[in-house]
């Protein structure tokens, strides 16, 4: 039950679309606009840097207050499980992101949301690693899809890694229903880029550029 909970509590806290909910302060429905994302980075080539920005500040920490929540309610009575509570918290977070019932289910792509998850790790190097692979892939490339499927695969990573370095102090099934959990976001993250994936085989890709708003 803690388990639904947890999920809920991060699904509602998914509900608050950024970029959405920005431009409609502009007059601006983001959804008939660019690809039609809700996401960062449809906010940052539609409305400008000031909107990519708040967008993507807004979609982190939307998850890093559903899992506060979590841990609020949570920390004192189910401590040995936090870990995994807060997994649950992110992954909803991310769903209502995705798919939110308000919209239509049709959000964002949830990578700004991961980056709330990666942060609510709680592990510097965890957070530090997955930010250069980030940067680092965009830079190289120009292409946000890469450097955004890139950081999931490389937290999933850290994530196994830190977990059988005893991280997350959980053992046994917990531990591997973290890494089920994280894996579950590296999968979310590559169907929700299938277009993209489409259209970097095909060479018609958007690149990032910041020439022009």
């Amino acid at each position: 039950m803690e388990r639904i909970i947890c999920l809920l509590i991060g699904y509602v806290f998914g509900l608050f679309q950024t970029g959405y909910l920005y431009g409609k302060t502009k007059h601006i429905d983001i959804r008939t606009k660019g690809s039609g994302n809700a996401g960062t980075t449809n906010a940052l080539r539609t409305m400008g840097k000031k909107a990519g920005l708040i967008t993507l500040l807004g979609d982190c920490l939307k998850c890093v207050f559903a899992v506060l929540v979590v841990r609020l309610i949570y920390g004192g009575s189910h401590g040995d499980i936090l870990p995994v509570l807060s997994m649950y918290a992110g992954i909803g977070a991310v769903l209502g992101h995705n798919y939110p019932f308000y919209m239509k289910f049709k959000g964002g792509k949830g990578i700004a949301v991961t980056a709330g998850i990666i942060i609510t790790s709680w592990n510097i190097w965890i957070m530090l690693i997955c930010l250069a692979v980030f940067v680092g892939m965009v830079a190289g490339t120009k292409y946000v899809s890469v450097g955004s499927l890139a950081v999931v695969i490389i937290y999933f990573l850290c994530v196994v890694v830190y977990g059988q370095m005893g991280g997350f102090g959980v053992q046994g099934s917990y531990l591997y229903e973290i890494y089920i959990l994280a894996a579950l976001v590296v999968i979310s993250a590559f169907f929700k880029h299938r277009s993209n994936i489409q259209r970097l085989r095909e060479g018609t890709e958007n690149k990032l550029s910041f020439g022009g708003r």
